[in-house]
């Protein structure tokens, strides 16, 4: 995939809220720490709220087609995920992004971006949403804050994983895909959902319950949707407890992916758990005794 070119310090970075509303003194803190190194800059209404969205559709189609055709714009940081992008996603002007393309930064709901980036071949960074940089009760904050920075200013320095948990051992080279699995679900369901050939794909996620995150593997498993995929590799699927009847997440992990007969490991450094560290989606990747490798070309 197209990487958009390294930042730099005193780059213009676009500040953005596609998706649901946010504490303002998260973003504050999280404005803070990148305004130490980074020329910010957003829309005066990014803070209206319309029920469970940050302003209406218009609203954020605007501010966020507005930032992806700003020439002097090198990268756009969304403020936080929640929901609301799938609304919008279809409505940006990603052929003339993919002419000019920057870095999209996030994770959770904005994986609904990363997944129409790749589709127009360009490369993004899942990490940390602003509101999350800010976060300095965070034990993990120093750690997430420096991957984030790599990420976006050393994209072709190698970057390594050790240590993942075997669920079915095994080796894999591919490009990075994934994101947040009910994200990857409800694309599915729009048919906007593309897993390229051979990707390695890392998935997480947060508040479901077993039973549920059941529901959405199966349903990507029996649409075919990881049919070619290299291998699979888990985060953090934070909160997703068990109910009444016992069964664990990591009991659901295994027994619905092992069938798939290609590698797939747990216990990646990245989710809605307190450890967010950054990672480039379309990065070519080795996956290899229990480490993930990856860099872009």
């Amino acid at each position: 995939m197209l990487a958009p070119p390294p930042l730099a310090p005193g780059d213009r970075i676009a500040i953005v809220a596609p998706s649901s509303p946010f504490p303002r003194e998260a973003l504050l803190a999280g404005l803070a720490w990148l305004g130490q190194r980074y020329s910010l800059v957003m829309h005066g209404d990014m803070f209206a709220r319309v029920g469970f969205l940050a302003g209406d559709d218009a609203r954020r189609t605007h501010e966020l087609s507005t930032a992806m055709r700003d020439p002097s714009v090198r990268a756009i940081v969304a403020a936080r995920g929640g929901y609301g992008a799938t609304r919008i996603a279809k409505r940006l002007p990603w052929e003339e992004f993919a002419r000019a393309p920057k870095w999209i930064v996030g994770f959770s709901d904005i994986t609904a971006l990363h997944v129409h980036a790749a589709a127009c071949g360009v490369a993004c960074v899942h990490a940390s949403n602003a509101t999350g940089l800010g976060a300095s009760s965070n034990v993990h904050i120093a750690r997430n804050r420096a991957t984030w920075m790599s990420a976006l200013e050393r994209p072709a320095s190698p970057r390594t994983w050790s240590g993942l948990r075997a669920i079915k051992e095994g080796d894999a080279t591919g490009v990075l895909f994934g994101g947040n699995l009910a994200l990857l679900c409800a694309l599915a369901a729009a048919g906007s959902l593309a897993i390229p050939r051979g990707a390695i794909v890392l998935l997480e996620d947060v508040t479901e319950h077993p039973f549920r995150v059941d529901r959405m593997l199966t349903s990507l498993i029996e649409g075919g949707h990881f049919a070619h995929a290299a291998a699979i590799v888990f985060g953090d699927f934070d909160q997703c407890d068990p109910t009444h009847d016992g069964v664990t997440i990591d009991t659901v992990l295994a027994e619905r992916t092992t069938s798939l007969g290609i590698p797939v490991y747990a216990g990646a450094p990245f989710g809605h758990a307190s450890r967010n560290e950054s990672f480039t989606l379309g990065a070519p990747a080795t996956l290899a005794a229990g480490a993930l490798t990856w860099k872009i070309a």
